[in-house]
C-alpha cells in the first residue's frame, strides 16, 4: 500500500474513475489529521497543503470547506485555517446521537441490502477480523471506511448520512489519538465483524443489536479514556 508524506493511500483514495480531486483531496487530508500528521492547533493554508499533496489549490480549498462543516478544522478570518482541537468531554454528546444513527443505519442496511453486497459485507467481516487477529490498526482504519460506506450506499438514506459524516470523523480523530492506550482493537474488530454478517445476513434486529453493542463498546472506552487522562 503505498504512502504520501506519511499516509495510507488506498486504491479507493486515489481511483480517478471514481474520485474528484476535491474527494481524493478531502480523504488525504482527513487521514493526515486523524493521524495527527497535521496536529490539532496546527495552522495551515491552501498553499501548503496542494505542495504537501501536489493537487490543486481549489480542490484543496473545496476539501477544506468539507472538513470545516464536519468541525475537523476552523477557518478563521486573517488568521487561516486551524487544525480544530479535540474536545474528550465532548465525545459523550456525540456518542448519544451516534448510537441511534448506526442503529438506524444498520437496520436499514440489512433491510435494503443486494445481494452482491451480502457478499462483499462477509468479506468486510473477516477483514475486520484478520485486522484483529494480527493487532494491525492500519488494517483496520481502511476497512472501516468501507464498511462506513457500505452502510451508508445500502442505508438509501442521505438525511442520515449528512448527520453521520461529521460524527465519524470526530470519532476518527478520537479513536487514533487514544485506541492504542485505552483500546482493545481485537474487541472492537470483531464488534464491527457482527455487524458486517448480520447485515450480510439481512438480520434487521440483530444488525440493530449489533450497532447497540458496538456503541455500548466506544462508550465504556470513551469513559475510561477520560478517566485515565483526569487521573
Amino acid at each position: 500500500m503505498p504512502r504520501r508524506h506519511g499516509v495510507f493511500v488506498t486504491e479507493s483514495m486515489t481511483n480517478k474513475a471514481n474520485r474528484t480531486q476535491a474527494e481524493q483531496a478531502y480523504l488525504l487530508l482527513e487521514e493526515m489529521i486523524v493521524k495527527t500528521t497535521l496536529k490539532p492547533g496546527a495552522k495551515v493554508s491552501e498553499k501548503m497543503l496542494s505542495e504537501m499533496l501536489g493537487l490543486g489549490r481549489t480542490p484543496i480549498r473545496e476539501a477544506l470547506q468539507r472538513l470545516a462543516a464536519e468541525g475537523t478544522v476552523r477557518v478563521v478570518p486573517r488568521a487561516g485555517v486551524i487544525i480544530s482541537e479535540i474536545d474528550i468531554t465532548d465525545q459523550f454528546r456525540l456518542i448519544e446521537v451516534r448510537r441511534e444513527l448506526e442503529k438506524m443505519l444498520a437496520g436499514r442496511a440489512a433491510r435494503l441490502v443486494s445481494p452482491e453486497e451480502k457478499q462483499r459485507f462477509t468479506e468486510i467481516a473477516a477483514d475486520f477480523r484478520a485486522a484483529g487477529a494480527a493487532g494491525d490498526p492500519e488494517q483496520f482504519i481502511p476497512t472501516d471506511h468501507e464498511f462506513n460506506d457500505m452502510v451508508a450506499v445500502c442505508a438509501h438514506n442521505k438525511y442520515a448520512l449528512f448527520a453521520m459524516s461529521p460524527i465519524q470523523a470526530q470519532t476518527r480523530r478520537f479513536w487514533f489519538l487514544y485506541f492504542s492506550r485505552f483500546g482493545d482493537l481485537a474487541q472492537v474488530c470483531e464488534l464491527h465483524a457482527r455487524m458486517a454478517d448480520a447485515i450480510a445476513a439481512g438480520d434487521e434486529p440483530r444488525a440493530r443489536a449489533a450497532a447497540d453493542d458496538l456503541l455500548d463498546y466506544v462508550e465504556q472506552y470513551t469513559r475510561r479514556t477520560l478517566e485515565a487522562i483526569c487521573a
